[in-house]
């Protein structure tokens, strides 16, 4: 008897739940709230989908044959994810105010206190606005992609960022350095950038020896060295033309500096300047010319002393 009593009380508080207005609001516009949250959940889930797909297909298309991938490439890759960014953030957008109008708030009544708001809220947040508009001109006039290798100059107490570039929005840029740490940058921050790895490259190779040397010697060797490095399996790849003798740069009290240039692959005159030190080196044992003491081959890539490499 008691449990009949008390599943009849069940029953008459469960049709009293839904003849009520919260429970004729749950059957009338509940299930609408609810099929447009999953449906952006799902749509969100799709786009992010979509563009991992998207730059999956633009890697790899500039992969083919290529020792590094294109500006073009680069480009479009940054374009991607900032779609898929503004994508998304206009779903939600439509998601809140379609939510809040089945809530029951008057949207339109909104319009005014909206702004008032909005005015307060751009006084405190006009550094976000900095930062959208610096990245909007970012990716638009293609200052860098992903996968280049750049020097940020910072405002604040860091100063310079220096790394490889593994993401780009409207807000921010990831930076991954040499020791593999990684560095988000505000848009807005970034006062001067130096693409490393634009188009092509200049690896600068700063050689020291003694003022007594024979520069005549000094000039075949380094000669021998910008020839025989087109041919070598290592270096073939990764010039666009033969290294260049400049000749003397600079002379000191005991040694002079004889410098050589060379364009490289985007990204990959770190690694050159490497191997045309180590065949200096070599030709130059072979030759029988000699270093100052406790000296050895400088080496300076264009102005940047940066031992990142982009990856191949």
């Amino acid at each position: 008897m008691t449990s009949t009593v008390a599943a009849f009380h069940a029953g008459a508080t469960w049709h009293a739940f839904w003849g009520s207005e919260v429970g004729h609001w749950l059957l009338s516009k509940g299930p609408r709230v609810a099929i447009v949250v999953v449906g952006a959940l799902l749509a969100t889930r799709a786009i992010r989908w979509a563009a991992g797909k998207l730059s999956a297909r633009i890697s790899a298309a500039g992969d083919d044959d290529s020792a590094v991938r294109s500006e073009s490439v680069k480009h479009r890759q940054a374009v991607a994810s900032v779609i898929s960014s503004v994508l998304m953030g206009v779903l939600w957008f439509v998601v809140v105010i379609d939510v809040a109008s089945a809530l029951g708030f008057a949207v339109g009544s909104l319009v005014a206190p909206a702004a008032v708001l909005g005015a307060a809220l751009g006084f405190g947040a006009q550094r976000l606005v900095q930062d959208l508009l610096s990245g909007f001109f970012i990716i638009t006039e293609r200052q860098y992609g992903f996968g280049d290798l750049v020097s940020l100059s910072v405002t604040g107490a860091s100063g310079e960022a220096r790394g490889t570039v593994e993401d780009v929005t409207l807000r921010v840029t990831k930076l991954r350095t040499s020791e593999g740490e990684m560095t988000t940058i505000p848009n807005g921050q970034i006062v001067k950038s130096q693409n490393l790895s634009k188009d092509w490259a200049q690896a600068v190779i700063d050689v020291p020896i003694p003022v007594s040397a024979d520069i005549n010697a000094v000039s075949d060797a380094l000669h021998e060295v910008a020839s025989s490095a087109t041919d070598d399996q290592n270096l073939e790849h990764l010039l666009l033309d033969e290294p260049t003798l400049m000749g003397v740069e600079s002379i000191e009290v005991d040694t002079m500096n004889v410098r050589m240039v060379a364009r490289t692959l985007p990204g990959k005159q770190f690694e050159v300047s490497r191997r045309l030190r180590a065949m200096v080196v070599r030709t130059f044992r072979r030759a029988g010319i000699v270093t100052p003491s406790g000296t050895t081959p400088d080496v300076e890539v264009s102005g940047q002393d940066h031992p990142a490499e982009v990856p191949g």
